[in-house]
């Protein structure tokens, strides 16, 4: 039986990417020693959940598809910089919300427990909704100079997008980056 790296996400839209672009332009020439992520990649995760089989794959898009159903189309605003475990700290810098994100974190705990009883574990710690732009080396000395940077610019112009789907994703790594495909999509229910 084959398996396949799996995570379940939100798409960001071509608005979000572009914001993101012009973020990573601007984060880029303080250090060479982060791993930007391709704007196409951007996301965001709702689960993480592993390898999984051809067979438990079905269920878990079962399972998605049932939650998904059970909620209308929303807004997400992007308007924050911030970055993982803190700004002046960086190791993961991300674009994030500072509007009432409820619904998409009601949404992600409820596909966590459904996958629960599919023997998926959910996430330790706090799930907060983030785009991730990159993640900073280890050893890096760079930290400073984006901390910095990124507490200059923690308000943005906001970017807003619509979320109409959740999407099963299939992820294969490689030497240059993650390549991610869809293995299913769960719509929202209409207005």
């Amino acid at each position: 039986m084959s398996k396949t790296r799996t995570f379940i996400a939100i798409e960001a839209t071509d608005e979000v990417q572009n914001m993101a672009l012009e973020t990573i332009h601007l984060l880029r020439p303080l250090t060479s020693n982060v791993n930007w992520v391709v704007p196409d990649n951007l996301h965001w995760t709702l689960q993480f959940l592993g390898d999984v089989g051809d067979v438990q794959l079905f269920d878990v898009c079962r399972e998605v598809a049932k939650v998904a159903a059970q909620y209308t189309c929303f807004s997400l605003s992007v308007d924050c910089l911030n970055a993982f475990p803190s700004a002046t700290r960086p190791r993961t810098i991300w674009l994030g919300s500072r509007d009432d994100c409820s619904t998409l974190i009601c949404m992600q705990t409820q596909i966590e427990d459904c996958l629960s009883d599919l023997g998926f574990r959910p996430e330790a710690r706090r799930y907060i909704p983030h785009l991730t732009l990159g993640r900073v080396g280890k050893g890096s000395h760079a930290g400073e100079a984006l901390g910095k940077h990124i507490s200059a610019q923690e308000e943005m112009g906001p970017g807003t997008m619509t979320v109409e789907e959740v999407i099963i994703f299939g992820s294969e790594l490689d030497r240059d980056g993650p390549t991610y495909h869809v293995l299913g999509r769960a719509p929202l229910a209409d207005d």
